[in-house]
């Protein structure tokens, strides 16, 4: 296939499927955690570093609704929940104070992080699946079309740069909130990290939609021009064969 073949349009994305799932993924890996932790220590009395750890249960609800919804365990969800174990066995070992909880919680966005630049090395690079995830409704129309476009030169270049973004984004991102967990207190950190965390989060989204918008652009008037230029040489031809 050229590379400066025309990509495919996705298919018509059901919006109500992509909704929930947004609702989903918001309400259990942000609100539910947060509004956990807070009841937990301010009205039951439970230890920080008790409550931060059940707090981290809801991302595997999260992961949990996931799998059974779409009825298998695709790439992304295995990544979840790999990295929830992680943080689930890390945060179990070595100091068990909610500053050390929370440095922990750092290195493991750290590690996404590493994971992300590791990738760049693998057949497919990570943003391949994630991005898999939130630009389709996980129907088999719409998830054929994504694994279809791999084909395109221009959007295995697009996948790998952004890779590389979101792992440099996330190393950062987790060094600075490990300096923090020491400078801060932890009734702070407990507010700011969720807040860092994701709005690295939203601030490479914002980002991501920028540049693969923008790449796309680029890819379709490169098709246009091939065309064009395909047309013209054919029209040339043409005229020189009834010469």
């Amino acid at each position: 296939m050229s590379v400066t073949a025309r990509p495919p349009g996705p298919p018509a994305r059901s919006g109500k499927a992509s909704a929930l799932g947004w609702i989903l993924t918001i309400g259990l890996n942000v609100v539910a955690p947060v509004v956990t932790y807070r009841t937990l220590t301010e009205g039951r009395g439970w230890s920080e570093f008790s409550a931060l750890l059940l707090s981290s249960a809801w991302p595997v609800l999260d992961s949990a609704i996931m799998v059974a919804w779409r009825r298998k365990a695709d790439e992304f969800a295995v990544v979840t929940l790999v990295f929830l174990v992680i943080t689930a066995v890390v945060s179990l070992v070595g100091a068990h104070t909610a500053r050390a909880l929370l440095v922990k919680d750092s290195g493991v966005t750290g590690l996404f992080g590493l994971l992300c630049l590791g990738t760049l090395l693998a057949p497919r690079p990570l943003m391949f699946y994630f991005g898999r995830k939130f630009a389709t409704d996980g129907t088999p129309a719409s998830t054929a079309w994504w694994n279809g476009m791999w084909r395109y030169e221009g959007f295995r270049s697009t996948m790998r740069t952004m890779t590389l973004v979101w792992g440099v984004a996330y190393v950062a991102e987790a060094l600075a909130r490990i300096a923090l967990a020491y400078a801060l207190p932890t009734d702070t950190m407990v507010v700011l990290s969720p807040v860092m965390i994701y709005g690295v989060l939203g601030a490479l989204g914002v980002w991501t939609a920028w540049f693969g918008r923008r790449r796309a652009a680029e890819g379709a008037r490169r098709a246009a021009e091939a065309e064009a230029e395909a047309g013209a040489g054919a029209g040339a031809a043409g005229t020189a064969a009834t010469a």
